[in-house]
């Protein structure tokens, strides 16, 4: 690290950021109640949704992550995640057509509301039950990366053990929004959004700077460069970027991560009505098409400055942009990478922390409906919301025991597999009308990933090489759907 970074510094950054995080929460929380918390009173700027939405769906892990990729053969190499950012863009037009008016004309705040309105309480459950498992899982596997980095670069330096650098970075998410909810958090991941995007604006300048380009030269070098494809087409179903399965991908991940996600969604339910959260996404998905692209741009920038200098590659490609950053650029490049890496992890963070303590109240404990006064309400909310902030605290310690990355890494990806029924059990409530036996639906739900794991770990020997990657998305919610088909009548005369 460059010896003008020093940990203090590091830590002063730190501490301002924060400072203003807190000052922005008193600002929007003042006279703060319920509705507040879970839907701003649907009060929200669009715009600001709009904006602050790329910090959330960009975490901490993206923001270094695919930087690194650009240079490796594999999945999303070069541009080639552009094709799933294409793709993002169907299933945003299809959340902002098909999903966002349904979720207003029900006025729901917790979107799994339609599960409980259109199939029964067993459907409803395990599908908030399935938002809180993956939500707990990803949020405290980015939590837990951002911690290393912080402990790594500033606390160890001054004794602080592992855990107390775990419990100080969730105490200071819970600080800004225990009061304001999503209120706060419409302005504070705007602000995210632009720390992020603006170091990695800097870092492009900075290289640039470095391998003496200017910006038209940074263009006409990166599109002359090795890593500058996008579009894959010869590889056939067996390439892992191949752009059928990338774009029908990115389409179904935009859909379920995005529209089936109480997370993402709840910023979305927060705006005036559905026109505003429309034109929110709109503009949303039209900043995300720019935003990626940045990334993918600073990657290639990041293997063009590596072959200029003759920079050994690190073991992995997501030490890549924080070695070149904090070792190899000049100490204020070091210091809004940091910004960058705390403002994407914490943007996606507390909008997960709010969501997880919405669904949980609305979902399980019915506190909006079940008689209590508001007091008891907010206080049955406030320990709802430490609760939360416990879990994911014991979660990353024991992501920490677990002292193995491989196996860290797997328990992410299986929490992709959560989001499979979800897409199943809304398709069929869309797509059909036909009703189902709703005891049954949990029972159908855990075995559609199990199913679609095994498929997918033997899918070179069943289907002659193929290879699902992304899709296995749609396998999954497509056992689902038909696992639902064969539980389902055309009337609802039968006795569940």
């Amino acid at each position: 690290m460059s010896e003008q970074l020093s940990p203090f510094t590091i830590l002063g950054l730190i501490g301002v950021y924060f400072s203003i995080l807190i000052i922005v929460s008193y600002l929007t929380s003042r006279k703060a109640d319920q509705s507040d918390f879970f839907i701003a009173g649907r009060q929200s700027p669009w715009l600001l949704v709009a904006i602050g939405m790329i910090g959330a769906s960009l975490s901490g892990v993206t923001f270094i992550s695919i930087p690194g990729k650009v240079g490796v053969p594999g999945l999303n190499e070069a541009f080639s995640y552009m094709q799933v950012v294409f793709g993002y863009l169907l299933g945003y037009l299809v959340i902002a057509t098909v999903l966002m008016p349904i979720y207003y004309k029900q006025g729901l705040i917790s979107i799994y509301g339609f599960l409980d309105n259109r199939f029964g309480k067993v459907s409803y459950k395990t599908g908030a039950a399935y938002f809180l498992l993956s939500r707990v899982i990803g949020a405290s596997f980015r939590l837990y990366l951002v911690a290393i980095v912080l402990h790594e670069f500033v606390m160890r330096s001054f004794g602080v053990p592992f855990w107390a650098t775990v419990a100080g970075t969730i105490l200071l998410i819970w600080i800004y929004t225990y009061r304001g909810g999503i209120k706060t958090i419409v302005w504070t991941d705007t602000l995210q959004t632009v720390c992020m995007l603006a170091a990695v604006v800097f870092a492009v300048f900075a290289i640039g700077n470095a391998l003496d380009l200017n910006l038209s030269g940074m263009v006409q070098a990166v599109r002359e460069s090795e890593y500058s494809q996008v579009f894959y087409f010869k590889g056939g179903w067996s390439d892992p970027n191949n752009f059928f399965k990338q774009f029908l991908s990115g389409a179904l991940i935009a859909i379920v991560m995005t529209g089936l996600d109480q997370d993402m969604m709840q910023k979305n339910l927060s705006c005036r009505s559905l026109k505003d959260a429309q034109k929110n996404m709109l503009l949303f998905s039209v900043i995300l098409v720019f935003a990626n692209l940045l990334f993918l741009s600073l990657g290639a920038l990041l293997y063009i400055y590596s072959g200029s200098v003759d920079l050994a590659m690190p073991e992995t490609s997501d030490q890549l942009f924080p070695i070149i950053a904090l070792r190899h650029m000049p100490a204020y490049v070091g210091l809004f990478f940091i910004l960058g890496l705390i403002a994407a992890a914490y943007s996606s963070a507390d909008s997960a922390l709010t969501s997880l303590t919405t669904s949980f109240s609305i979902d399980f404990l019915n506190i909006e409906n079940n008689g209590w006064s508001a007091e008891k309400a907010r206080q049955v909310r406030l320990i709802v919301h430490i609760g939360f902030s416990l879990l994911l605290l014991f979660v990353i310690l024991i992501f920490n025991s677990l002292n193995n990355k491989s196996v860290i890494n797997q328990l992410f990806i299986a929490a992709g597999y959560t989001y499979g029924p979800l897409l199943g059990l809304f398709s069929f409530g869309i797509l059909t009308k036909r009703f189902v036996r709703d005891k049954w639906v949990a029972l159908i739900c855990i075995l559609a990933p199990i199913l679609s794991f095994l498929l997918n770990y033997y899918s070179d020997y069943l289907f002659n090489g193929f290879k699902f990657g992304f899709l296995v998305l749609a396998l999954n919610g497509l056992i689902t759907f038909l696992g639902l088909l064969l539980i389902s009548r055309s009337t609802v005369s039968y006795t569940d």
